[in-house]
């Protein structure tokens, strides 16, 4: 279940319009998750909009107590659906935190050109 959970993240966020979505694959690296997924969006309007509309397909979707943090500002969300846990940022706030580079996976270069905007 958890990898039709992370294809479910990919898809609502591709159709919210969602940017460098990344995809990491943490089985055996970590106990926390099997997947974490990552993306922008290109502002808080859009960070919030994506994870309402997340929160509401992975709950369908028969995903165990959806956790969201965040919302208030709406700059980073995080999702936590116990297999999978989402990351939605605005660009600026993911160049910072560079959170892929963590997990030994390049941000894509959409992402770092975000730089620019801060």
């Amino acid at each position: 279940m958890p990898k039709q959970l992370s294809e479910l993240a990919v898809k609502s966020l591709d159709d919210d319009k969602a940017e460098d979505i990344v995809v990491i694959d943490l089985a055996g690296k970590t106990s926390i998750a099997d997947y974490m997924v990552v993306a922008s969006g290109r502002s808080s309007r859009q960070v919030g909009a994506m994870a309402e509309h997340l929160r509401e397909k992975l709950k369908v979707a028969g995903a165990p107590a959806v956790e969201v943090e965040g919302m208030a500002q709406a700059d980073w969300v995080l999702i936590d659906a116990g297999d999978v846990i989402i990351h939605l940022f605005r660009p600026e706030v993911r160049t910072f935190y560079n959170l892929e580079k963590m997990w030994g996976v390049e941000p894509p270069a959409a992402s770092q050109q975000a730089a620019l905007y801060a």
